[in-house]
């Protein structure tokens, strides 16, 4: 994640980081479903998303705190 990302994270409101994660996990798990029935030709997307889905749970916290 670049410095302009973590920026932008940091600057969202915690209702705006709860709606990016949903969104986030509901495209993870329509991944995880495409790759097993084939349909997924990039699996790197798999890991963008995990990590994408680490970060907003990290802003998430710092922000809680």
């Amino acid at each position: 994640m670049s410095k302009k990302e973590s920026k932008n994270l940091k600057e969202l409101s915690s209702f705006e980081l709860q709606k990016e994660l949903s969104n986030e996990k509901q495209k993870l798990v329509d991944l995880k479903f495409d790759l097993s029935a084939g349909k997924v030709k990039n699996i790197k997307e798999v890991k963008k998303t995990k990590k994408r889905v680490a970060q907003l749970l990290t802003a998430l916290n710092a922000q809680e705190k």
